[in-house]
């Protein structure tokens, strides 16, 4: 930090402590070269993450719209508030560990997705289908036959019904 009066770099922190709320650090430093003490703040800065959507404009995250869309796949599903706000949770640390400060939709998306995988097949199925947006009844069956597939926590392979669907 340079001092305020002989403008050297060479300090030492003499003390430190959290300011009123919490929200950042206040220290006290004294300049190594002349002696002077001189107060200092510092504060986490906070980037929003900025989602880039699909017609490439951008846009801060929101945690209250991606809620919304999962609580909407988790309609009548036996998927807890608690629960949802774990996959959200999960979403944001997994975005937030990716060190990146921008995220695609798609990324967003598929974080969801491989979160209900495991929660709920239903759920899964309807936020994919959104998501995902099928372009067809193919691309649709491929999904829901990919899901069956899965091995069971047994380790036995899942119902293969829609194997051999050939479709319209």
């Amino acid at each position: 930090m340079k001092c305020p009066q002989c403008e050297a770099n060479d300090d030492r922190v003499v003390d430190s402590r959290p300011a009123e709320d919490g929200s950042f650090i206040r220290r006290r430093r004294e300049c190594l070269v002349c002696g002077n003490r001189f107060t200092t703040y510092e504060k986490i800065e906070d980037m929003p993450l900025m989602v880039i959507k699909k017609d490439g404009s951008r846009q801060p995250f929101e945690r209250q719209k991606l809620l919304i869309g999962i609580m909407k796949s988790c309609e009548k599903r036996p998927v807890t508030t608690r629960q949802i706000e774990e996959v959200i949770d999960e979403v944001e640390r997994a975005a937030g560990n990716a060190l990146k400060r921008e995220i695609s939709t798609a990324e967003i998306g598929e974080l969801v997705l491989k979160q209900l995988r495991g929660l709920d097949e239903v759920a899964y199925i309807r936020f994919a289908s959104v998501y995902r947006a099928f372009g067809d009844i193919r691309s649709f069956f491929r999904e829901i036959s990919d899901l069956l597939q899965k091995e069971d926590p047994d380790g036995t392979r899942g119902p293969q019904v829609l194997d051999e669907w050939d479709g319209p």
